[in-house]
């Protein structure tokens, strides 16, 4: 017989063992379970190791939202005035959230959408978080399409965007230095890594003046970027596992290289000053807090559904408490080095073209391109090695993130599909991103880059994040919440968990929703650059992802025939499902017990 007690919450419970017939049955149910996962194929995989689910959040948490959008977010937002409202919210948002997602994904072995069992008519919110995701995961593999132009342009005899170009007819200043290359005509100067960039690699046009033809190159890497992921994931979540040992420790060594070298740039100081000291009228504005949110969503990737992905492929009694803290923790501090490292550069940018911090350089999705390769430029000692060390490192950590939002569709998709394999889904998927991804190579594709960014990743995301929070908080409750950690873990959360999920957490994503629906413009900064075509599709997008809730909710509702009242079917929608709970049925059955005493 099936031991009875594995978990040390009921090490010295007799209620059931005394109860023989519920034994039996429990047993049952277990060897169905198995015989039948056995039979179809539909076991859930597991990590391979502890250390692999850690280093695969590390991998996914330090990754292109550190590196890519920290450090133009932080610029666009004043710097330090970015930086002060960023650190609270994620103490207060962040970590909360975080610590949440991974308890429900592990409490339930279940992907994204199917994790609302524990509410579901409010299953629409996963839903529309999976497609919004998978709307990233085609700009983040363009971005990978660049980051692998760069590596291969890295391995050049002299690095192409060190150097200014005549052709370019623009005031140029050279990156590594030479004045002899320089470019002197008449407008504002810019730097040769900067006019590299824009001019070389996406060939840059507005998209009032249409989007082009995309640029082949960057599709060839595009397509080279989604095998890898393709292969990698083909086998499942294990293979991601075992490629966590390098896209979990690479990055923080490549990192450590460059603060060292970017410090010591003249006029760094001045930049890192920029960072690290606040105007403090700026943090009254709305704006900066609902940024710095944002920004704690991706660097994180809490509310994005990864977590929950993760966490759900872990063993039921893996210490997530002691992960969740060592992640956040790790995150936060790559942050603030890799905003040293890019203030830094600007810092000596602004000292060598004598201009102030504010407008030395453009902030936007490019800044990454712009300012390390700068940085890269100025090494007096073979120069290509440390571009092919930091162009390599990048390309690891970007495809820690895209690993990550990859394997939480191809866990939907196999949740909803238990006949689809892993390697049908990840293929499927890579088809697509390919397909998708192609129009960000277009000359206007970093202006439809940050439309897609701004009505998809950054609106709809915060909308659902705000009802994730709310769901799991005040329908499915914090006492209960907090009764499954003690059932599956032995402890009940601390004071600062319960009073963040019951109080802070939700009040702030409310308030910052609340500003954000009452804004009448969007995208004001590009107005000139976005024609009213783009915000219509934008404002589509948007409407794809958010129309999920409403839909899911209405169905479900009008699914609970049984009620004779609205307020009852509603109530009765947004009860668990009666599997919900631990996915083995041993465990699954010891809850209910635990529950129906507690």
């Amino acid at each position: 017989m099936t031991q009875a007690y594995d978990n040390p919450t009921f090490a010295n419970d007799k209620s059931v063992v005394a109860n023989s017939t519920l034994a039996f049955t429990i047993d049952h149910k277990s060897d169905e379970y198995n015989a039948q996962t056995k039979k179809h194929g539909t076991t859930r995989d597991t990590w391979g190791k502890d250390v692999e689910f850690l280093l695969s959040c590390i991998a996914m948490a330090v990754g292109l939202g550190n590196v890519w959008r920290f450090p133009f977010t932080a610029l666009r937002n004043g710097g330090a005035s970015f930086l002060i409202p960023y650190i609270i919210v994620l103490v207060l948002v962040g970590k909360p959230g975080y610590f949440l997602e991974m308890i429900m994904g592990q409490f339930s072995s279940r992907g994204t959408v199917k994790v609302y069992d524990s509410v579901p008519a409010m299953r629409g919110i996963g839903i529309g978080q999976t497609l919004c995701i998978m709307v990233v995961a085609t700009y983040y593999s363009f971005i990978i399409g660049v980051i692998s132009r760069y590596l291969f342009d890295s391995f050049s005899f002299t690095l192409p965007w060190s150097e200014c170009n005549p052709n370019w007819n623009v005031s140029c200043y050279s990156s590594n230095g030479n004045n002899g290359s320089n470019v002197v005509m008449n407008g504002t100067t810019k730097s040769s890594a900067e006019l590299y960039f824009f001019k070389e690699v996406l060939h840059e046009r507005k998209l009032e003046d249409g989007i082009g033809m995309p640029n082949w190159n960057l599709v060839l890497f595009l397509f080279l970027s989604w095998a890898i992921v393709f292969f990698i994931l083909f086998k499942g979540v294990k293979m991601s596992g075992k490629a966590s040992y390098i896209t979990g420790i690479a990055p923080f060594i490549f990192l450590a290289i460059f603060l060292v070298r970017a410090l010591t740039l003249e006029g760094a100081w001045d930049g890192i000053e920029y960072l690290i000291k606040p105007r403090w009228g700026e943090l009254l504005d709305p704006k900066v807090w609902y940024e710095a949110c944002t920004q704690v969503f991706f660097t994180l990737n809490v509310f994005f559904v990864n977590v929950i992905m993760y966490a759900s492929y872990n063993k039921f009694e893996h210490n997530i408490h002691r992960d969740s803290n060592i992640v956040t923790t790790l995150d936060t501090l790559t942050s603030i080095v890799v905003g040293s490292i890019t203030f830094g550069i600007i810092g000596h940018l602004s000292h060598e073209l004598n201009t102030p911090i504010e407008t030395v350089i453009k902030s936007g999705p490019g800044l990454v391109f712009i300012t390390y390769p700068e940085t890269i430029s100025k090494f007096k000692f073979w120069p290509q090695l440390f571009s092919i060390m930091f162009f390599l490192m990048l390309y690891i950590i970007a495809l820690g993130s895209l690993f990550a939002i990859t394997s939480s569709a191809i866990t939907v998709i196999r949740d909803q599909f238990k006949k689809v394999k892993d390697w049908q889904a990840a293929l499927g998927i890579a088809i697509f991103g390919t397909i998708s991804g192609s129009i960000y190579t277009t000359p206007a594709g970093l202006s439809i880059l940050d439309l897609v960014d701004h009505y998809c990743a950054t609106f709809v995301i915060f909308i659902l994040a705000c009802f994730e929070i709310c769901t799991f908080c005040y329908i499915y409750g914090v006492d209960r919440i907090c009764n499954d950690v003690k059932f599956m873990l032995g402890f009940r959360p601390n004071i600062f968990w319960r009073t963040c999920w019951r109080y802070i957490t939700p009040s702030i994503l409310t308030a910052l929703v609340i500003y954000l629906l009452m804004k009448a413009k969007f995208i004001k900064d590009d107005a000139s650059t976005f024609p009213a075509s783009a915000h219509a599709v934008g404002v589509c997008i948007a409407v794809m992802g958010i129309i999920w809730l409403p839909i899911v909710f209405i169905w479900r509702v009008l699914k609970q025939t049984h009620e004779k009242t609205l307020i009852d079917k509603i109530k009765s929608a947004c009860k668990p499902t009666k599997n919900w709970g631990p996915m083995d049925p041993v465990k699954n059955a010891r809850y209910k017990e635990y529950m129906a005493t507690n």
